[in-house]
């Protein structure tokens, strides 16, 4: 999710350069970087923070080829050394890189037995010291070789000081984009930058590689073998691109969902096993009670993972609001784990929470989006998202991916415990299934009508049962943040209990009713609030009619393995509330009274 701007052509200011970096501003970002050749030299400079902090540094010069990055660290904390661009040994080759090398460190290895030094924590410097290795006189060729010995998924734009007259764009996995103009062509991970000059714009598809001059370019395959392009014409202003032209940057960051999946699954499964290296010095084997801290949406993850966990393995987990956590008195103990979930690494109750555990000698892995933040440098270790920025105040894909690393992280736990049993195989095998299934569920889904029958009510209520329970709470708490809805979740067997006495025409129920084990008790559930008159939406799996009868509108998602639907559900939730608040005239990314990052108690 970084972005990536690349120039080559007869000439142009750095300017120019860093004012297109300045288009992706939008994708979130924690450093930025420039590197362009000058009297036959690389030129690189780099700053922590925003373009603007980066502009002093650059001298106001022309210039005919440069590449230009805003990083969201995903390897090393946020500083000049991890910023991009990276550079060869010998300062010859610059890159920049969007995405994540799976086997970074078994390449770094080699390539140090073979001499090379490395300056940075990142996996994308060691691409620039692998071309170096490769290079034989000829920079395409380099390039070529390099990139089939990378796993993962990469955009990369690639400058060298020795063929000075071409930069090189490679995508696999992670979106990259050029474009033609009078001046000079553009290579970009976004169209934004490109809209000003061109709306003829290039798509890249995966494993192709690209090599533009300041007159012409080349695409080609992996296998060196020439690809004719064609390039499409793009109607959006440079405003809408920006959201590649969705209404909101909320509904773009759902329709991310299965490439940020992909992400978080990245070098985390190898030979059907999970592998998650941050943790691969802690003694799980040992531990005999979890206790999870989270607020909000991290709240509901923690849920999951809770009832998950325990469904197979033999073990107490208690899941607490960090708030109330950090007041509590505790017992530590050696055979104790926390878990501690904070989107942003900021929010003000779970940090408390984990210096207070700090304070007792409790081992503290954190859950977390941004590395480098406060949360992720005060536990003990950190096991990233890798969901990439998100500007919509309301997670979504963020939570998917809590979940997704969630799951792993149970899936260790069991492996170190020696309860992987076959069911618990069958679960890793649908994790990597995921990313397919999820881009069906969002292309297919027809919420939007839905929202339009169901945007005039004042009150709802989501219900589910077992390890779907936390989808009513996250559903409920994704209505009630942006539609303002008075939004209720329970578990559905408590509805006699009181919540009950609520129902009537005008308080629909949104029922969580997948074919699970659960199944029968939730349509008896249902059948209860229709019997109250309410209308009722439910979700349930595809080629279960039953439901029709009984309900108002029903919402189909495939057939899964029952322990992964809080996952298959979640775009089907958020889509909802979605569509609900933006057609009753609010502006989704921005709900009333709530910020990004809760700083404050």
């Amino acid at each position: 999710m970084c972005g990536i701007v690349g120039l080559i052509g007869k000439g142009f200011e750095t300017k120019q350069v860093l004012n297109l970096l300045k288009k992706l501003e939008y994708r979130g970002y924690d450093s930025a970087g420039i590197a362009y050749i000058k009297d036959k030299e690389i030129v690189i400079k780099k700053s922590v923070g925003s373009i603007d902090k980066l502009i002093p540094k650059v001298k106001p010069i022309k210039i005919n080829a440069a590449i230009s990055h805003t990083r969201w660290a995903t390897h090393g904390i946020p500083n000049t050394i991890n910023a991009h661009p990276h550079t060869d040994c010998k300062n010859k080759i610059a890159l920049v890189h969007n995405g994540i090398i799976e086997n970074f460190e078994e390449i770094k290895e080699t390539l140090k037995n073979k001499g090379h030094e490395f300056k940075s924590e990142t996996d994308s410097e060691v691409i620039a010291h692998l071309i170096e290795e490769n290079y034989k006189g000829d920079l395409k060729e380099a390039v070529l070789k390099s990139v089939n010995l990378l796993k993962g998924s990469f955009a990369l734009a690639i400058l060298s000081s020795e063929e000075p007259e071409r930069i090189i764009g490679v995508r696999k996995g992670s979106p990259l984009v050029f474009g033609l103009s009078d001046d000079f062509n553009i290579l970009a991970s976004d169209i934004t930058p490109i809209l000003k000059y061109t709306k003829q714009v290039y798509f890249m598809d995966d494993k192709e590689v690209v090599i533009l001059s300041k007159n012409d370019f080349e695409v080609l395959d992996f296998e060196g073998n020439a690809i004719k392009r064609e390039p499409q014409k793009i109607s959006w202003n440079e405003e809408s691109a920006e959201k590649q032209g969705f209404k909101h940057f909320m509904l773009k960051e759902i329709y991310e969902e299965p490439e940020t999946i992909k992400n978080a699954l990245a070098g985390r499964i190898s030979n059907n096993e999970v592998y998650l290296k941050e943790i691969k010095d802690l003694n799980l084997g040992d531990i005999d009670k979890i206790k999870v801290i989270a607020c909000g949406t991290s709240y509901n993850a923690g849920l999951v993972f809770k009832y998950f966990l325990e469904k197979h393995l033999n073990i107490d987990i208690d899941v607490e609001f960090a708030s109330e956590f950090r007041y509590k008195k505790i017992s530590p103990s050696e055979k104790s784990l926390v878990i501690a979930i904070s989107q942003s690494g900021e929010t003000a109750d779970t940090l408390e929470s984990i210096r207070m555990l700090k304070d007792k000698g409790i081992k503290v892995i954190a859950v977390s989006n941004v590395v480098g933040s406060t949360i992720s440098r005060e536990s003990d270790v950190t096991i990233y998202i890798n969901a990439g920025p998100e500007i919509g105040v309301a997670a979504t894909k963020t939570y998917v991916n809590q979940l997704i690393v969630l799951y792993l992280l149970a899936l260790e736990i069991l492996r170190k415990k020696n309860a992987f049993d076959k069911g618990v195989k069958e679960v890793l095998k649908s994790l990597i299934e995921l990313p397919e299934i999820i881009k069906k569920i969002i292309e297919r889904s027809n919420i939007k009508p839905l929202a339009k029958k169901y945007k005039k009510y004042h009150h709802f209520m989501y219900i589910g049962r077992g390890i779907n329970y936390p989808s009513a709470l996250e559903g409920a708490l994704k209505l009630k943040e942006i539609s303002y809805i008075n939004a209720n979740a329970y578990p559905a067997g408590e509805l006699k209990h009181g919540a009950i006495a609520l129902l009537n025409r005008k308080f629909p129920i949104f029922a969580i009713a997948p074919k699970d084990k659960f199944y029968s008790k939730m349509k008896s559930n249902i059948e209860e609030c229709k019997a109250r008159n309410a209308k009722i939406v439910a979700i349930t799996s595809e080629g279960n009619k039953e439901l029709e009868k009984i309900c108002d509108d029903v919402i189909y998602v495939p057939k899964a393995n029952e322990d992964i639907y809080p996952i298959i559900i979640s775009p089907i939730i958020q889509l909802f509330a979605y569509y609900i608040s933006s057609t009753r005239g609010y502006n989704p990314d921005k709900p009333r009274n709530l910020a990004k990052s809760v700083t404050v108690e």
